[in-house]
């Protein structure tokens, strides 16, 4: 059809006696969605709308066997394109032709379709594979995680690469659906609601099916696979609830984990009034077997909690972070992961909120506490949280320095303007992305006021800021607002030391 339309216009433009250029050959997708942090990721060339997974897992050898199918649009005329990704591939088809793929650097797939692809068209690509994931390193890891009882795929920035091949940026998100066949017995847990229940598929064999209807980044897709005790529920606002924990976990602290993670609900119905309706179709958590990872991680509809977080006891801080990230970070992505800060900024100090609300130490208190915490030739101001630099990504000043930032901004435009931009924030990009220039844009239209130096100096200035200027009468109106006043600084330094690692 495109060569006839070609021929039909070309005819055409003889018979009016001029000459068009001639149209430009598909080329390839370019490896890279540009990232400045990490050029290599993601790919250039289409844009994905859903994936379905569909897998066997052998928890013995630690086996992975499967087929992706993604849905996708060409927005380019392409000659191949490329897909992250490190197992072994056995067959691709584009369109329901057998393609090629070849691998070029440590974790991207080039595939090249029979015959070109012309931009706006349909792309289904079907992608058959293999192997061991613990066994395949990529960006200097193996974040595949092989347990005693099966494996935990749970990571940032990347992770898709060893479970599913994917346009892996948050640039691109997708919907999904995820089925794992696992030996009876042998929980298999991902995002979303179940689409089936655990259901019989040969002898010795159940298949575990999960939903998410809503977009979602690839690095937030998990995958938790081994023994597992499950609890369901209902939240307030109607949607299951689904919380896992690892039958592995010792007696010491599983109850502790229990009753943090089981008050999501909870903490979901106390956010949605700060920052607007929950986004997503479902609630939970999973808590991993002791020793898996060291690290909570913001799966969409599901965060992922390492055990250590509860080894001292109940922590609903980490609970509360990670549940945060469902607004930001998940339903509100970052346009590119030098604006991190606008996730881990923002969930950290959902902390600080809740240590208010639960009167364990106010706002202005918890931001008093870290500023005196860190001197002046710390290298913790050394960190520009708003380009901490791709080696930083996750450095504390991403998250402290950050939730500072945020204290300081509702210090300077007052906690009406302050939420207003905060649920205005959530609602205009939800679903979407966002960058910090935009944020700041947002925050001086609603409030009214030049905010340039505000952010120059807390998230772009390495040096520790001077505070002698801050409005006292806005920090002493923020002590005032809390229902209790803490006890002591030993609860401020309590809620300071939880933050959560992700």
């Amino acid at each position: 059809m495109r060569r006839a339309l070609v021929a039909l216009i070309a005819t055409a433009a003889t018979l009016a006696g001029t000459t068009l250029p001639a149209l430009a050959a598909p080329a390839p997708g370019a490896p890279g969605l540009g990232d400045e942090y990490f050029p290599d990721y993601g790919n250039s060339g289409y844009d994905v709308s859903h994936y379905d997974i569909r897998l066997r897992y052998y928890p013995d050898t630690d086996t992975l066997t499967g087929t992706t199918t993604i849905l996708a649009t060409a927005t380019q005329d392409l000659s191949s394109f490329n897909l992250d990704f490190i197992l072994d591939v056995t067959s691709v088809r584009v369109n329901n032709r057998v393609a090629t793929a070849a691998r070029t650097g440590d974790h991207e797939l080039v595939v090249t379709p029979p015959r070109g692809l012309a931009a706006g068209q349909p792309m289904t690509v079907v992608v058959q594979y293999s192997g061991v994931p613990s066994s395949k390193r990529a960006a200097g890891s193996t974040a595949w995680t092989k347990t005693p009882d099966g494996a935990l795929a749970v990571g940032e920035p990347e992770m898709s690469w060893w479970w599913f091949p994917a346009n892996d940026h948050p640039a691109d998100k997708a919907t999904f659906d995820v089925s794992v066949s696992v030996p009876d017995g042998v929980e298999a847990i991902s995002n979303g609601v179940q689409s089936r229940p655990p259901s019989p598929e040969i002898l010795g064999w159940t298949r575990w099916s999960w939903r998410s209807v809503k977009p979602m980044a690839t690095y937030l897709a998990f995958l938790a696979i081994g023994q597992y005790d499950l609890r369901t529920d209902t939240a307030p606002n109607g949607q299951p609830v689904l919380t896992a924990y690892s039958q592995l976990l010792a007696p010491d602290y599983a109850d502790a984990a229990r009753a943090s993670v089981e008050r999501t609900a909870e903490v979901i119905d106390w956010e949605s009034g700060l920052f607007g309706p929950y986004p997503f179709e479902a609630q939970g958590g999973v808590v991993a077997p002791p020793g898996a990872i060291s690290f909570a991680l913001e799966n969409q509809t599901r965060p992922v909690y390492s055990a250590r977080f509860f080894r001292g006891g109940s922590n609903t801080y980490v609970v509360v972070h990670e549940l945060a990230h469902q607004w930001f970070g998940d339903s509100v992505s970052v346009a590119q992961w030098k604006h991190i800060w606008l996730n881990e900024g923002f969930a950290s100090y959902a902390e600080w909120l809740w240590s208010q609300a639960q009167g364990e130490g106010t706002a202005q208190e918890i931001f008093d506490y870290t500023y005196a915490h860190y001197p002046a030739d710390s290298p913790f101001w050394s960190v520009k949280p708003g380009d901490p630099g791709a080696a930083d990504v996750f450095d504390g000043a991403v998250y402290d320095r950050g939730a500072m930032t945020l204290h300081q901004l509702r210090l300077a435009v007052g906690d009406t303007a302050f939420f207003d931009i905060v649920r205005t924030w959530t609602t205009t990009h939800r679903y979407g992305n966002g960058t910090t220039d935009e944020f700041v844009a947002l925050a001086e239209r609603i409030s009214g006021k030049e905010l340039d130096a505000l952010f120059q100096t807390w998230l772009f200035t390495p040096a520790k800021p001077d505070v002698a200027t801050a409005p006292a009468a806005s920090a002493a109106s923020l002590r005032a607002a809390a229902p209790h006043q803490p006890k002591s600084w030993a609860a401020i330094q309590r809620a300071h030391a939880l933050l959560s690692g992700h």
